[in-house]
């Protein structure tokens, strides 16, 4: 942690800032949204299938709409849509404190996952713009503020949720009311490159770049395989153990190696090689993280509950495959994010960027469509290791793609590895 922090003082302020503001928004959202479900179901009383919907309802809003967020950075330019997304967000945040009815919860759902679309695409492509040079140890960064914020959000919030989960709603509504305020105040304006053409051209633009999609399908497998981390992990972790509390000791493992190494990682893989080479390196991991899982859905029997001690020897395969998976997407990650901007001209970059979360967003949805029916076949035919194989084949197959690519110089010149000039 103190080798990030210490990352962060050479950066320019603006960026610094943008840090900051990543913090506060993981700290806001995780604050609540861990809570929202059990919240709807027991306190609000509503049937799982309205709970399932809302959820679902934000993630839709934010997973589809980041496109058009993405597109409206490059037009009206980032720090608007970084200021309005948050108060978007604070307004979302408040009516979860305020309203019971089932129109009510899908406004305020909906208002969230807009508030998402609006912030995430121009945050990254503010980032992209200010940071330079400095471009990829800016988003290993971004991935540290986060991660922090992911882990000091859920503990803030179960403390507060002792007292009632209005005052949770109210406090993560005053967390971006107060971001909502810092980049109003500290946040600089900066200059629009125009496009030159309409929206519509933009995004033709972009879906007509081959080697963009064909690089947005390979890394794609980043963000479903880490999204395992929140499905079958914890499911597999939870059957073996028996212990209850599984599923956080998988996110700390997480959360922690995170912490310790995203920044020593990304800057000795930067001294040692290019972009492309180390995302197939990342996303190979990714997928060879399932390999203990495999073996321990295979060789491990459904336990009873149980507490952590007893549990521990049980834990070991799925938490080993956290760690080897997190080693992955912190390899990876920062490598896709940077290269992503990469493939875009300036006037493009939000635009890229939101085609590159909103794909992913989608091949997540898909995915976890067909791993968890995988999950219920696996069970029914005795083959337990069944989505493990699938999910460790995507990872090394989306590996082997990437790695095609480079062979083939499908990707940017400045791929290569070189220092990037500063983009104005």
């Amino acid at each position: 942690m103190l080798t990030a922090l210490r990352a962060a003082r050479s950066l320019p302020p603006t960026v610094q800032l943008l840090l900051v503001n990543q913090f506060g928004v993981y700290v806001g959202f995780y604050l609540l949204i861990p809570f929202l479900a059990t919240h709807l179901r027991d306190d609000l009383r509503l049937s799982t299938g309205v709970v399932g919907a809302i959820i679902g309802v934000r993630s839709l809003s934010q997973q589809g709409l980041t496109l058009l967020g993405g597109s409206a950075a490059d037009r009206i330019g980032c720090r608007p849509l970084i200021i309005a997304g948050c108060l978007l967000r604070a307004v979302g945040f408040a009516a979860f404190a305020v309203v019971d009815s089932v129109a009510g919860l899908m406004l305020a759902a909906i208002v969230t996952g807009v508030a998402g679309a609006v912030f995430s695409p121009a945050t990254r492509a503010y980032l992209a713009y200010e940071s330079g040079p400095q471009r990829l140890q800016a988003f290993s960064l971004f991935n540290v503020a986060g991660e922090t914020g992911t882990l000091i959000g859920p503990l803030l919030g179960s403390v507060l949720l002792a007292v009632d989960f209005r005052l949770v709603a109210a406090v993560a509504a005053v967390v971006f009311t107060v971001l909502t305020v810092a980049q109003l105040m500290a946040l600089p304006p900066r200059p629009v490159t125009p496009s030159g053409q309409s929206v519509l051209a933009d995004w033709r633009e972009v879906v007509g770049n081959r080697r963009f999609l064909l690089y947005v399908c390979a890394t794609a497998a980043i963000f479903v395989l880490y999204n395992q981390l929140y499905l079958t992990l914890p499911l597999e972790a939870a059957r073996a153990s028996g212990f209850a509390g599984s599923a956080a000791l998988l996110f700390t493992a997480s959360t922690v190696v995170t912490l310790g190494l995203q920044v020593r990682i990304t800057d000795r893989c930067q001294r040692r090689g290019s972009s492309p080479a180390w995302i197939a390196v990342g996303t190979a991991l990714c997928g060879l993280a399932f390999a203990p899982a495999a073996i321990g859905a295979t060789v491990q029997r459904a336990a009873g509950s149980a507490g952590l001690w007893a549990a521990l020897p049980a834990l070991l395969p799925t938490l080993l495959a956290t760690v080897v998976l997190t080693l992955g997407v912190a390899v990876a990650q920062p490598f896709a994010l940077d290269l992503t901007a990469d493939f875009a001209r300036p006037a493009l970059t939000g635009t890229y960027l939101g085609v590159f979360a909103t794909a992913s967003g989608i091949a997540a949805v898909v995915s976890n469509t067909v791993v968890g029916y995988s999950v219920d076949l696996g069970a029914r035919l005795a083959v337990p290791w069944l989505p493990w194989l699938l999910l460790g084949g995507y990872g090394i197959g989306s590996a082997a793609l990437i790695a095609v690519m480079r062979t083939r110089s499908l990707f940017p010149p400045t791929a290569s590895g070189t220092v990037r000039p500063q983009r104005t």
